[in-house]
């Protein structure tokens, strides 16, 4: 096996764009491993755990690649290889491009629309700007970028509370507008339903299980997972539930958070009493209803049939161990599982739930969402530790997603000798198509659920079944 690891200075190309390359080297004669990346600190660190030494003059502006090969002979091929997929998607950029100049700012490109909804995707230390030329232009905005501190969150909604319009996000993953997805969206039919989520995996997760019980949604607004906190104060979700009350084909409206703050989930609460429209919630929290408790209320609520949640595989048997390991790109999944965890087994009982879409995570590279790398390294590392039981993982479908995630899941899952256990979030319809993924994962081994509270109380069971034969 032989190692090769270069830095090429000054070079550069985004996070999606060097996945692709990345992948690309990976499948050609004789490459075992293959990363091309920035070298931020984040991606060092993955290279470092990967077993690559990366020289230690490497800087965020430096583009390092990374190969593992079966035979020195392959290196130059390999690197042949390398430059070949830059060229490549240089030319499919270049491509890309329109003989009309792209406007260089928010501004500008406001100008040329005169309607519309501005979407923002930046890194976040330059999306408060962006944004705020949206709002000052009278348009709603959808702000995807992550990082960007709460203060200028505060300060972007206190502007659009005075103009009238909505702001969704920072870090808004997900949403539904006039039948089109937005960020990590599912493929789902127009329905009843009028979702204001500041979860952007919590939305999709009752997307996709309406959406198997036949019921649509007329929009989901995204707000951002901040916005009942203390701090923001819930502003961009009581002008979603304003807009999704005039709204004539919504009978009910759904509110979907991670654990808000009390004092703002109560008036919030007050002023659903406030609408038209009835309100259901769907706020995740201690004592609180899981969100497939959630979503089954809600079809109840409507009149309609609550199904079974189908499960198909199954998980290995477990041997021993005395850990359940959480693997998430789902932040909300994540902060569901380890609430139900907590309730089973009490919250400092040594369990782990990882987040692997955190902002932490994020800095530099792609969502998870989008480049698996990251959480399949930690699976790995996960599943050889002894003090590990049972492996729980999410897979999230939609448009935006990596387009087919069993392809790089379900060999690693067949490779492992722990049982695992996964949800997969996601409709028929989505480009990844459901069922063609779950029968990929569970053919290599995992049990898969389509509710993540039931894959997590599946997860516990197994736990506790290791608890009475030891």
């Amino acid at each position: 096996m032989t190692t090769h690891v270069e830095l090429r200075p000054g070079a550069y190309a985004d996070s999606v764009t060097l996945l692709q390359v990345s992948r690309t080297v990976q499948g050609l004669d004789g490459v075992v491993a293959a990363q091309v990346a920035m070298a931020t600190a984040l991606n060092v660190e993955v290279l470092a755990e990967m077993g690559f030494d990366v020289p230690a003059a490497a800087g965020p502006n430096d583009m390092i690649v990374a190969l593992r090969l079966d035979a020195p002979q392959a290196l130059t091929a390999a690197l042949a290889g390398v430059d070949q997929a830059l060229r490549d998607a240089n030319r499919q950029a270049a491509s890309d491009s329109t003989v009309v100049a792209p406007p260089r700012t928010t501004a500008a490109a406001l100008r040329r629309s005169p309607r519309g909804l501005a979407l923002v995707s930046v890194p976040g230390a330059h999306a408060m700007v962006e944004a705020m030329d949206a709002i000052d232009a009278g348009r709603d905005v959808m702000v995807f970028s992550d990082n960007v501190p709460v203060e200028q969150e505060i300060a972007l909604k206190r502007a659009a509370a005075e103009r009238g319009v909505l702001v969704m996000g920072p870090d808004c993953g997900t949403a539904v507008i006039g039948g089109l997805g937005l960020g990590f969206a599912n493929t789902v039919s127009p329905g009843p339903v009028g979702i204001v989520a500041a979860s952007g995996t919590g939305c999709q997760q009752l997307l996709a299980l309406l959406d198997r019980a036949g019921v649509g949604v007329a929009s989901a607004l995204g707000v951002g997972g901040r916005d009942l906190s203390a701090d923001v104060g819930g502003s961009a979700t009581r002008e979603a539930m304003r807009r999704l009350d005039a709204d004539p084909s919504v009978e009910l409206i759904v509110i979907v958070s991670k654990p808000p703050a009390a004092e703002v989930a109560a008036e919030i609460q007050a002023f659903a009493d406030e609408l038209t429209t009835p309100v259901e919630f769907a706020l995740l929290g201690p004592g609180q209803p899981d969100l497939t408790a959630s979503t089954e209320a809600v079809l109840r609520r409507l009149g309609r049939p609550v199904p079974s949640w189908p499960v198909e595989g199954t998980a290995k048997h477990p041997t021993g161990g005395r850990y359940l390991r959480g693997l998430f790109v789902g932040g909300t999944l994540a902060g569901e599982a380890k609430l139900i965890a907590g309730e089973a087994f009490g919250a400092d009982a040594g369990h782990t739930f990882i987040d692997f879409g955190d902002d932490a995570y994020t800095t530099g590279r792609a969502h998870p969402m989008i480049d698996p790398t990251l959480r399949l390294e930690h699976l790995v590392k996960a599943a050889a530790d002894p003090e590990t039981a049972v492996l729980l993982l999410d897979v999230v479908l939609g448009h935006g997603a990596d387009a087919d995630p069993a392809a790089l899941l379900a060999p690693a899952i067949a490779d492992l000798a722990k049982p695992v256990v996964v949800t997969v979030v996601g409709t028929e319809a989505d480009p990844q198509r459901r069922d063609r993924q779950v029968r990929a994962l569970a053919d290599a081994g995992a049990e898969v659920h389509l509710s993540n509270a039931h894959a997590t109380r599946r997860a516990i069971e197994m736990m506790q079944q290791i608890g009475e034969r030891s």
